[in-house]
């Protein structure tokens, strides 16, 4: 045992990692890297190649982290542990250990799907979201406070993950961010970004004595130390889950979100305690790329069930598109030639329509599974082969035709349902993590705490210490109206334990086997953003499954999407021609910012390529 390990990790980590019997690759020492610089904003990247293992993570210092433990031997569950605490530290806006996650893992095999999705309290109900007129709330209101805090599912998946696919030892890959956070980090130009846009996090004392020193927000590359935080870890790596959801963390948590002195929330130790992270099936679809050429190459892609809506949205949109001429349509120059090409607009209506058609389904159906029946019985009766010909089949294919602007739901199990469609409501932070390691094993891990600063309530874990983590806001995914005018129930309405619905798309894309199933890993791809994760997701896959783009070249498109109204396209990317043939079609467009956070790591015939979003602070590392 080196003495830099002995300093991170301390005697009582030491005993728990020796104790562990789990096979571990020797010489594991962590070594901060030279703090990085970088601008919030738009950054060009040039795109990764390697050819033993790669890790594409948001924050430098975090793929760094992932990094040190794939050339140590770890394997790329070990190596997304590492990543998410560090994460934690340097991203808190985004992600971290009070929030959850979805994780897909590849072992050679099979695909595995790991729920950490966040649960309602036991002592929530319908109408948590209602005022006392029984309306809706305003979602700023519902947000900032205790009354959005769900129980954190994060670290009981990780642990549930580690404990089939993990090398080196739990407490082992919790040193790196215990070494950041007590010797400290520059804080990133889009943390400081965030910290000055923010409204409400220094409503929060414990928040504002950490992120606003003498009431100024952070600046970028002030030197910050969290020592709260690395206490909390040192907890969780003796303890594992039971760390952070028993005892005196969970106390504190509890006691954060229940005494808010203006909205207060219903969760309890209890909730924490007997929190239960899930594997579920993956959803997989069959989706066979057109290049303009006309070839086809048959991919399988594979994705988190509900409670995500990501899988099936991503495979709907795909599946319609492959059923139009879209993959005739090219790319035309933008806006701005130095940032590439865009989509044409013939190809935008075609892509924002089958997308209209999607986002109907999910409002209509889409659910915690253990509360809402699927349509059939079957999820995958979504994205079954004739239904989605019989969605495509609504999409006016013919030169200039109209948009349809709002689309409807769909029958996908034959018979109708009793749910009414849920409206569309904010979504916001979250970032994506794609591994690859040296054994050719995969991790595809979206993981988010909701909002930006979550419910903007920072605790220290009972330690007294400065710092800590922030506790996520995800009760607000649900529904805020149980019902609609007719007194229909929506799916993703409040209940206790339930799982909120959720937008992330952690995807793992294979060849197809010759004889159905999957083959040869393709890629891992995801990011955060919000509903329109969807759209980045499918874009992403879109522009390396058929226009045959590189990882970083796909994840550079132009944004664009709709949530079943306007059509949403990135500000200043896509010609004005292009902008007005849209609107000559009838929709309403909306040039807006559209900040994605993709993360790609691709196969190639020499070992792997990896891409990283230009708009954000993420990296690539591998060997």
């Amino acid at each position: 045992m080196s003495k830099p390990l002995r300093h991170v990790l301390g005697t009582a980590s030491i005993a728990v990692l020796f104790a562990c019997a789990q096979p571990q690759p020797q010489g594991f020492s962590y070594v901060a890297p030279i703090l990085p610089e970088g601008a919030s904003g738009y950054q060009a990247k040039p795109g990764w190649a390697t050819t033993k293992f790669s890790v594409a993570a948001a924050n430098p210092l975090a793929t760094d982290a992932g990094y040190q433990v794939l050339k140590s031997g770890g394997s790329a569950v070990d190596a997304a542990i590492a990543v998410q605490m560090v994460l934690g530290l340097v991203e808190p806006q985004s992600s971290g250990i009070g929030g959850g996650a979805f994780l897909l893992h590849y072992g050679g095999k099979s695909v595995e799907a790991f729920d950490g999705r966040e649960t309602a309290p036991a002592a929530a109900d319908e109408k948590l979201f209602l005022d006392a007129n029984g309306k809706p709330m305003a979602f700023s209101d519902a947000v900032v406070g205790g009354r959005s805090v769900g129980t954190p599912g994060t670290v009981r998946m990780l642990e549930m993950a580690h404990r089939q696919h993990g090398k080196m030892a739990w407490a082992q890959l919790f040193g790196p961010a215990i070494k950041l956070a007590e010797d400290g980090f520059a804080v990133s130009p889009r943390l400081a970004t965030q910290l000055k846009a923010e409204q409400h996090l220094r409503k929060d004392p414990a928040a504002a004595a950490f992120f606003y020193p003498n009431g100024q927000p952070l600046e970028a590359g002030t030197v910050l130390r969290n020592p709260a935080y690395a206490d909390i870890l040192r907890k969780i790596a003796r303890e594992g889950s039971r760390g952070l959801l028993e005892g005196s963390v969970a106390q504190a948590i509890v006691d954060k979100v229940n005494r808010h002195p203006a909205n207060p929330g219903r969760l309890s130790v209890s909730d924490l305690a007997r929190y239960e992270a899930k594997k579920r099936d993956p959803i997989c679809s069959d989706y066979a790329a057109r290049t303009s050429t006309g070839a086809v190459r048959d991919y399988r892609l594979c994705g988190m069930p509900p409670p995500s809506s990501g899988a099936i949205a991503v495979a709907q949109i795909l599946g319609m598109l492959a059923r139009t001429d879209a993959h005739a349509l090219g790319l035309v120059d933008g806006a701005d030639p130095g940032k590439g090409p865009t989509p044409s607009a013939d190809f935008l209506h075609l892509y924002t329509e089958a997308s209209r058609l999607a986002f109907a389904d999910r409002a209509q159906y889409l659910g915690d599974p253990d509360f809402v029946q699927a349509p059939g019985g079957s999820w995958s009766s979504l994205i079954a082969p004739s239904y989605l010909a019989e969605r495509a089949g609504l999409i006016a294919t013919s030169p200039g035709a109209p948009s349809m602007k709002t689309a409807r739901p769909g029958q996908p199990g034959g018979m109708p349902v009793s749910y009414a469609p849920m409206p569309e409501q904010r979504e916001h932070g979250t970032s994506h993590i794609s591994i690859v390691d040296a054994a050719g094993h995969a991790v595809a891990m979206t993981t988010t705490i909701e909002d930006v600063f979550g419910a903007r309530l920072l605790t220290d874990g009972g330690s007294g210490k400065a710092g800590g983590f922030l506790l996520n806001n995800e009760l607000t995914d649900f529904s805020f109206a149980p019902f609609d005018a007719e007194g229909r129930p929506i799916a993703n309405r409040v209940q206790a334990l339930k799982r909120p619905r959720s937008s992330m798309a952690p995807t793992l894309v294979f060849e197809r086997a010759p004889g159905g199933g999957n083959g040869p890993l393709a890629a891992s791809v995801g990011s955060p953003g919000g509903a329109m994760i969807i759209h980045f997701t499918a874009k992403a896959l879109y522009g390396m499954l058929n226009w045959g783009l590189n990882a970083q070249q796909a994840i550079d498109l132009p944004n664009f999407g709709s949530l079943n109204g306007p059509s949403l396209l990135e500000k200043d990317r896509f010609a004005p021609a292009t902008v007005e043939a849209l609107r000559r079609r009838g929709a309403e467009v909306r040039e807006m910012e559209i900040t994605s956070g993709l993360q790609a790591i691709q196969k190639t015939p020499t070992g792997l390529f990896g891409g990283a979003d230009p708009r954000r602070e993420g990296v690539v590392r591998g060997d």
